[in-house]
């Protein structure tokens, strides 16, 4: 997952990630990442349109955004 954190701060690039709370709620979320530690990310979040942590063991899917190619 680290890889794709990198990946990200490098190219820009925004990412889709499920995420869930410790109170156990999910949400979906778009990020860009800003800094890597070892238990938790710093984030923008699209979402809230503000700088968030989130611990990356409650992170339960993440990936890029595929931009579509338009004809």
């Amino acid at each position: 997952m680290n890889s794709l954190f990198l990946r990200a701060i490098e190219n820009g690039e925004k990412l889709e990630m499920i995420y869930q709370s410790d109170k156990g709620i999910l949400t979906q979320r778009i990020i860009g990442v800003r800094k890597i530690g070892k238990e938790y990310i710093q984030a923008y979040c699209y979402t809230k349109h503000q700088i968030r942590t989130f611990k990356i063991n409650n992170i339960l899917s993440i990936a890029p955004i595929r931009h579509k190619r338009g004809a």
